[in-house]
């Protein structure tokens, strides 16, 4: 059986898209059923784009191989 190819992910539509589906369940205004398949939507959308981040770091663990190294949010600040 062949196997599926993974989903591509277009990471601002889908962050876009979680995004409304946050502001619409912290409104507090939908019925209970929607939040839930709502919330579900989103914690789909989160794991697509979680999965398609951790292709993209192996892809670029690959490319840059030993160069590539953990920075601390704090040495970000550090450069500017």
């Amino acid at each position: 059986m062949a196997q599926a190819k993974p989903r591509q992910v277009d990471l601002e539509k889908s962050m876009a898209e979680l995004e409304q589906i946050v502001e619409e369940l912290e409104a507090g205004e939908l019925p209970l059923d929607k939040s839930l398949k709502q919330f579900e939507k989103g914690v789909k959308i989160s794991r697509d784009c979680q999965a398609a981040l951790e292709t993209a770091e192996q892809k670029l663990q690959i490319l840059m191989g030993d160069e590539l190294q953990d920075v601390e949010p704090d040495e970000l600040d550090a450069d500017e």
